[in-house]
């Protein structure tokens, strides 16, 4: 399949750059890569109407840190919608300001606010306790509302790679929690099944930044035992029973070793008479999105993503 030339850029600044792969280090390192990476390919943030960090308590006692964006253009006193982001990085790597560009992108193009939430991250904290975070997280957002500018009758989940994940089983649990009701989930390039089994993983099991050695990686670092595979909290495609969930918008790219189990998870959705919205972008790869710097297709996927989200935020 033939990439975009700028993606194939952006493979080509890898290679020559001689940067070791995350199996290669410890998450430690692997965290200082990923931040180098931010300087490299990530555009400088667009201007927002106002930036505030807060936290919450989670489940453990534990302070679970916030990022809010108000989109540009929005009065200080208005209540806005809001989208609840789970940063990417296999559970391991990513953090609130590595993706401040993104986030302001989605808040300016959908015109509402943006929570970013910094779950606490594997291995020092495993398998569920992201998603005891994201989880204690959109609930508080829910129940603070408008002490923040926040309309909780116009909330949504969303994230990107493993953020996709958590915010497919953040939506799972508001089901069958009964809150907080959500308007969407934002799921972008998904990973939703550890079994790793998919053709696309093997189409694209190297040479394509994310590589399986690396996902076997993150997977190590981030479950408890080969038990959890099978846990539709880490692997939601495995969910018994996806009906009543959030609408969902579903990005995936054609190739990143996680398309094929993306396709298969808003199949799965559809199946189960939720309304989807998919958006797939052939000659992209794995966490494109953030590399607005490079790959100048980032910017008019984030556009789409934010107009649908916006309409998804307006429908009653």
């Amino acid at each position: 399949m033939a990439l975009d030339p700028d993606a194939e850029r952006v493979l080509d600044m890898v290679r020559q750059s001689g940067r070791p792969s995350y199996d290669q280090v410890t998450p430690a390192e692997a965290r200082a890569l990923f931040r180098a990476a931010r300087d490299v390919l990530c555009p400088t943030p667009a201007p927002v109407a106002e930036t505030r960090d807060l936290a919450t308590p989670g489940v453990d006692g534990n302070m679970v840190p916030l990022r809010i964006y108000r989109g540009a253009g929005t009065a200080s006193e208005e209540i806005l919608p809001a989208l609840i982001y789970f940063h990417g990085g296999g559970w391991v790597v990513g953090d609130l300001d590595c993706y401040d560009s993104l986030c302001c992108h989605l808040a300016n193009a959908a015109g509402c606010a943006v929570v970013a939430v910094d779950y606490r991250l594997a291995p020092e904290y495993k398998f569920p306790m992201a998603v005891d975070d994201c989880l204690a997280a959109t609930r508080w957002v829910a129940e603070t509302g408008a002490a923040i500018g926040v309309d909780s009758n116009r909330l949504a989940v969303g994230g990107d790679s493993a953020g996709g994940n958590l915010a497919a089983v953040v939506s799972l649990l508001a089901r069958d929690f009964g809150t907080p009701a959500l308007r969407a989930q934002m799921l972008l390039y998904p990973s939703v099944d550890f079994a790793m089994n998919r053709a696309s993983i093997e189409r694209f099991a190297e040479g394509y930044l994310l590589t399986l050695a690396t996902m076997r990686w993150f997977a190590g670092h981030y479950l408890r035992g080969t038990q959890d595979i099978a846990d539709w909290r880490a692997s939601p495609l495995r969910a018994p029973d996806l009906s009543q969930v959030a609408p969902a918008f579903v990005l995936t790219a054609g190739c990143d070793p996680l398309c094929d189990e993306g396709q298969a998870y808003a199949r799965r959705l559809q199946d189960d008479g939720v309304a989807v919205r998919q958006l797939h972008i052939p000659d992209q790869i794995h966490g494109f999105l953030n590399m607005g710097r490079i790959i100048r297709a980032s910017e008019p996927a984030l556009d789409a993503i934010g107009t649908s989200l916006k309409a998804l935020f307006d429908e009653s």
